[in-house]
């Protein structure tokens, strides 16, 4: 199993003023510590569960362009775009240019979005739950076309392309990978079958629930003739990221989830010194590579 680190947190002692030299010590921290994956969130207010919307929050995509100055090996992505956020094919343009300036490194993170408040605070229209997903399996289909050879038009039910060009394309061959977040068992799971190479699910403490999904995205896989062992599996781990004296405890829950198939979790620094955290993470990252 290997280790992805999910940044949510952008309020620190120090101000605005700190938030990018401390990123910067972050990214640098989880490559040398061995984090495959670096992620950020994809909101313009920050979330009730780390403080709400009076603090500090970044725009997902500019952040990831710094970082990727910052970084030579790590993944990076957002976990996750919120479908509702932007164009698709200005998206696809936007995951490319992360593509082509990290030297290969890009993946798109996407999911059908939830925060109202955010759409209603900033103008963004939030159409009922059903069309956001008709709206993800669309924009999922245009970047799909637009990391091909088909640069032709595009016409959906909500989005019309007079021409998918996407030039320069990706340095990732064929394309960056594709995850959707979320475990809704109807769409969002078929949506993963048909056309994600990974998946994010929520650790709640309770395997049997992680168990039951991956059994669903089974069931979808099937129908949908794809090869289950193809898509990767990824967690993100709900509570603050592990203390040292609490790693131990850690290791042995998270080979609950290897057995299921999980290969990945992603840890979430909290607290005012998150750059320290990560700093630790070495010797958690040797031991969970070992499961």
């Amino acid at each position: 199993m290997d280790v992805g680190l999910h940044v949510v947190n952008f309020t620190l002692p120090g101000g605005a003023s700190s938030i990018a030299p401390t990123l910067g010590a972050i990214a640098e921290s989880a490559e040398a510590a061995g984090v495959k994956t670096l992620t950020v969130m994809d909101h313009f207010f920050q979330l009730e569960f780390a403080g709400g919307a009076e603090r500090d929050m970044l725009e997902g995509y500019t952040t990831l362009g710094y970082l990727a100055a910052k970084t030579l090996r790590i993944q990076l992505g957002l976990l996750v775009t919120g479908v509702t956020y932007r164009y698709p094919g200005l998206l696809a343009k936007t995951l490319t240019t992360l593509d082509v300036l990290s030297e290969g490194r890009a993946q798109l993170g996407i999911g059908a979005a939830w925060y109202e408040r955010e759409h209603d605070g900033l103008g963004v229209a939030f159409p009922p739950i059903s069309e956001r997903f008709e709206r993800l399996e669309e924009t999922l289909q245009i970047c799909l076309q637009m990391w091909s050879e088909d640069d032709g038009p595009f016409q959906g039910k909500y989005y019309r392309l007079a021409e998918t060009r996407n030039v320069p394309q990706n340095i990732q061959q064929p394309r960056p990978p594709i995850m959707i977040g979320g475990s809704g068992e109807k769409k969002t799971l078929r949506l993963v079958a048909k056309y994600a190479d990974a998946c994010n699910l929520f650790v709640d403490g309770n395997p049997e629930n992680i168990r039951h999904k991956l059994e669903v995205l089974r069931g979808h896989c099937d129908r949908e003739k794809r090869d289950y062992e193809s898509i990767r599996k990824t967690v993100l781990y709900m509570r603050a990221q592990p203390k040292p004296e609490s790693a131990h405890e850690f290791v042995e829950e998270m080979k609950l989830y290897a057995g299921l198939g999980i290969e990945q979790v992603m840890l979430m620094p909290m607290g005012g010194e998150p750059e320290k955290s990560v700093s630790e993470l070495a010797p958690l990252v040797e031991r969970l590579a070992a499961i």
